[in-house]
């Protein structure tokens, strides 16, 4: 999920989409935050706040959360990568060296008939 954040232009969190990727691990397992936070050893609200996004979790606190959900760190990292490229994918050309926004294709460029077509063609075509 990509959440925006102030401003009208739309700015991928990293501490949001780690929270969304514990959140989602800690529900497939059916556990509850009271559990995770008590196992995990943080405070039930401090990780309340890490899995909606709203504060950043230190290495040693998420190594912590990942210990107690019993899934590698690299696991979870791992997930997060995936949804950040998704992400990034939803708001950038998907094909490298895509044209500039003033070169790409519009509507109107595009030729109405088949003889506005055969007329481009005829126009690009060299005698040899």
């Amino acid at each position: 999920m990509v959440r925006t954040e102030g401003g009208s232009e739309t700015l991928v969190l990293l501490r949001q989409l780690l929270g969304d990727v514990l959140r989602q691990l800690r529900l497939r397992q059916g556990r509850t935050l009271r559990e995770v936070s008590a196992a995990a050893r943080v405070s039930l609200g401090y990780l309340s706040e890490v899995e909606r996004g709203q504060k950043e979790a230190s290495s040693e606190l998420l190594a912590s959360i990942c210990k107690a959900l019993g899934v590698p760190l690299s696991h979870v990292l791992r997930e997060v990568a995936d949804a950040l490229a998704l992400a990034e994918l939803q708001h950038e050309p998907v094909l490298a060296g895509a044209p500039p926004e003033h070169e790409r294709i519009t509507s109107e460029s595009i030729p109405a008939t088949p003889e506005e077509i055969a007329g481009e063609f005829r126009a690009d075509m060299v005698a040899a």
